[in-house]
């Protein structure tokens, strides 16, 4: 499987996630932005980044830790472990 098939399932099992939490999701696809996914309910926004194998580096953090969000927003990296039924969930 290639890299962008394997990101595109990645982000759709992080979509369902999202979507079981009560959020209403939008995939930003091919966007090459700084999120995958923007969530939102009445509960406020989740910006979420998917990450396969292993979370992003000091520079990719910063820049999505800066990145603008609005009011009751969460910034989220999910990373999925190879085989994993859940990714490992970083706020930031």
């Amino acid at each position: 499987m290639n890299t962008a098939a394997k990101g595109r399932r990645l982000e759709h099992r992080s979509r369902q996630l999202l979507e079981a939490a009560g959020y209403t999701v939008l995939r930003a696809a091919a966007s090459k932005g700084d999120f995958d996914l923007v969530g939102y309910s009445a509960a406020g926004w989740g910006l979420v980044q998917g990450k396969a194998s292993r979370p992003p580096g000091p520079m990719e953090r910063r820049a999505l830790a800066e990145a603008p969000c609005p009011p009751a927003c969460a910034r989220l990296i999910h990373v999925w472990k190879p085989r994993a039924r859940l990714p490992e969930v970083v706020e930031l």
